[in-house]
This record gives C-alpha cells, sequence and structure tokens, in this order.
C-alpha cells in the first residue's frame, strides 16, 4: 500500500525551500523554461493533473491493485527520439505554444541531474520509426494512383513513417488568451466541470501549467521530418479529428475513413518527389463530444419522424449535446508551430475551421485538397450537405481567402 504520508496534496502554496521549480513558459531554452514535473514528489511538483492524460487513472488503479510500484521510475535510457526536432523560433513566448511542452521529447537530456536526483520527470512527447499497411495502399498500387519507390512505400504496400506520440500540456494564461476568456473562468469551469477534480485550479494559481486527462494526438509523417521544416521543401497535410466507427470499422455513415486514407495517399505522393506528409491525428471522438453522445445522436437523426435530413442534422446533436462541437481548432496549429511548419502547399481538408485556426496562427495554406465524390459512401451525403450549409468547409479548391492571403510571407513573429 501506498504510504499517504509521503504525498503532499499542493491545495496550498508552499513557501521557502520547499516551493517547486518555477516553469518559466515561453522561454529560450528547456533549462530556463524548467521541467515539467507531474508525479508525486512531496513538495516538489509544479504542474496540476498528472501525467499520461486520461491513461493516469489506469496507472491509479494499477497502483490500487497493486500491479505497479506507487515509487516506480521509468528508464529512460533508450527511449531518445529516433529523429531529433527543434528548438524552432515558435517555441518561444508565451503565446505560440499553448497545448504542449516543446521540449516533451528531449526531457531525458535537458534534464537529466534533475532525473537523477529522482525528480518524477516523464516525457510527454515520444518520436520512433515504424512501417504502417493499410488495404487501401494496395488497392492504390492496383489503380497506379501509387507506385512502389522501396524508400517511403514498399511493393507489399507498406509505408516507412515516423511515429510521434504528444501529451497534452496545457499552459493556463496563454490557454484562456487563445480562447479569449479571463483565467479565472477557465480556471473555475475546468474545476467545476470535472467534479472537483482538480483542487488546484482554484487554489494555486501560482501553478499555471495543467495536465488535462484527455487524449493525446498522434503525427505520422512520410518522407524525411527535416523537410516539413525546410523552406523549398513541399509539404502535403491531413488534419484529422478521431473517428472510431469509421477509422477502424470502416462505417459508411460518414467520410472520416475515405478522406483519411486519401489524405494519406496525398502524403505518400508529396513525400515520393521530395517533400514530406504529415498526418495529425487528434483523439476528438465525435467532434469531442464522446462517442456515447455520438451513437444517441445516431439514434435521434434515424428516428427523426421526417427522416434523416441535413437540415435537422446538427439540431439533433444540439438536442442531445447542447452543442454541435467542442473541438476548438484554435488550440490545433500548436503542432505546426511545434514542427517548425510555416506554409502548408496541400492541406486535404474543406474545413473553414481548420483552415481559419491556421490561418490566424500565421501558417499559411496553398492549396486545400477536397475529397473525391467517389470516395463519398451512399449514407454519407447528409453529413456532408449539413455541413456544408453550417459553414463547415468551402468548395472552392484552391483557396487562401483575400482577407488572409496577405499573411503569406510575413514574419512570424507578427503573430
Amino acid at each position: 500500500m501506498t504510504d499517504i504520508r509521503h504525498i503532499v496534496l499542493a491545495t496550498h502554496p508552499p513557501s521557502g525551500s520547499h516551493k517547486p521549480p518555477e516553469i518559466i513558459w515561453g522561454a529560450g531554452n528547456a533549462q530556463d523554461r524548467g521541467p515539467v514535473i507531474g508525479g508525486l514528489s512531496g513538495g516538489k511538483r509544479n504542474v496540476i493533473g498528472a501525467h499520461s492524460g486520461s491513461y493516469g487513472v489506469y496507472r491509479a488503479l494499477a497502483v490500487a491493485s497493486g500491479d505497479l510500484s506507487p515509487v516506480h521510475r521509468p528508464d529512460l535510457s533508450l527511449t531518445r527520439p529516433s529523429v531529433e526536432i527543434g528548438p524552432f523560433p515558435q517555441w518561444n513566448g508565451e503565446d505560440r505554444i499553448v497545448s504542449l511542452d516543446p521540449y516533451g521529447h528531449i526531457v531525458a537530456d535537458a534534464f537529466e541531474g534533475e532525473l537523477a536526483a529522482g525528480a518524477p520527470i516523464q516525457p510527454t512527447i515520444a518520436i520512433t520509426k515504424a512501417r504502417i499497411m493499410l488495404p487501401e495502399f494496395k488497392d492504390a498500387l492496383r489503380a497506379g494512383r501509387l507506385k512502389p519507390d522501396g524508400r517511403i512505400l514498399t511493393k507489399a504496400g507498406e509505408a516507412n513513417v515516423t511515429k510521434i506520440a504528444i501529451e497534452p500540456v496545457w499552459y493556463l494564461p496563454g490557454l484562456a488568451r487563445r480562447l479569449d476568456v479571463t483565467e479565472v473562468s477557465l480556471r473555475h469551469a475546468l474545476f467545476e466541470y470535472t467534479g472537483g477534480m482538480f483542487p488546484e485550479l482554484v487554489t494555486r494559481s501560482d501553478l499555471k501549467v495543467f495536465l488535462p486527462p484527455i487524449g493525446s494526438i498522434t503525427l505520422y509523417v512520410f518522407g524525411a521530418p527535416e523537410a516539413l521544416w525546410t523552406e523549398g521543401r513541399r509539404l502535403a497535410c491531413r488534419v484529422h479529428d478521431e473517428c472510431n466507427g469509421s477509422d477502424v470499422f470502416g462505417s459508411d455513415i460518414c467520410t472520416c475513413r475515405p478522406y483519411l486514407t486519401h489524405g494519406i495517399e496525398e502524403c505518400v505522393q508529396e513525400a515520393q518527389t521530395g517533400g514530406a506528409g504529415l498526418i495529425v491525428y487528434n483523439r476528438k471522438e465525435g467532434r469531442a463530444l464522446g462517442e456515447v453522445t455520438k451513437f444517441l445522436v445516431y439514434n435521434a437523426r434515424k428516428r427523426n419522424p421526417d427522416g434523416d435530413t441535413a437540415e435537422a442534422y446538427f439540431e439533433k446533436t444540439e438536442c442531445v449535446a447542447g452543442v454541435q462541437d467542442m473541438r476548438f481548432q484554435s488550440l490545433m496549429p500548436d503542432v505546426f508551430h511545434w514542427l517548425g511548419i510555416t506554409h502548408i502547399d496541400r492541406f486535404v481538408s474543406m474545413s473553414d475551421m481548420k483552415f481559419n485556426a491556421l490561418a490566424e496562427q500565421g501558417i499559411t495554406v496553398g492549396e486545400r485538397i477536397p475529397i473525391p465524390d467517389e470516395l463519398i459512401p451512399g449514407d454519407a451525403h447528409v453529413e456532408m450537405d449539413a455541413k456544408k450549409a453550417a459553414g463547415y468547409y468551402t468548395d472552392d479548391s484552391v483557396s487562401t481567402p483575400d482577407d488572409l492571403s496577405a499573411t503569406k510571407g510575413r514574419n512570424l513573429n507578427d503573430y
């Protein structure tokens, strides 16, 4: 059993030598910024919440059941990233990156001394190499849309990728500014609507960083990773929000898997011509409303006396969830800032919400790639019509709106 005497709940700010290490968000290097310490370490914890997001609850269950030692420290000696990323100018400043830790992949080196002294610091980003295989690759090879080159795509239909897993790390003052709310109201909402799970949100104004219990982000990079941030190298990109029913199980009620695999195909082609492809996969099931809510909405749509119509599509969502969408795309560009990306040549998305979020953060887009009509499942047309009517996406395949096109080529410090 865990000795409760060794757990110090951070509900009141400590003082003097017991004060936790300061985090100076947006500092120019890892040491000046300071480590994110989310494990149990007496008064040294300097964040709200715990590492591993929602999986932290499973860690608690493992400790409670005796399967995991509460004092276990991970051995990070062989876990270093397989690819070097950063630092980039976008890592500097409080407001450029507010939803992830740009130094989260290099803690084993940047905070070697602190780790050796026993500080419970964990990486929040991991980078590895892998191969992926999709049935659609073989279809594309047979149709001649893709050709194997032995480097990006093999004859067997396997693609070589760099995989990056990112856990969210929220800098609350910057997050509040990004959402155009006060930090106080943000803290109170997070505290109240998580059932008071994190009292430090309202009792510890000195703690500015929060490890939220939400899903992570996975990046798939096709081609040389350095092509992502190298000027003159083209980039194709798909930003995709999780849809388990379609992405994994092939449900034909939406375009999620077809659009995802189409985006991957575009990424492979761009990488084969010397550029790079990037898939940003966000764990935001059901427009971040959750899968239970999503299935309840399906039932409401199917039982609508007038049938499943585009006019009632979002009405049924709001009847169940109270809101159409909770993905907050304004946070999405942080991944691009972390990767040093300033321009996307081919953006495989027609979402105006995603496009506008990128533009507001100074990331320019050349061409927007729609899903081919032949890839839209028959049962998905209701969704497509509803999203178009609601202003979710545009029909223009090449579009940098006049009011945003002037951002191209401007200095990042302007944003």
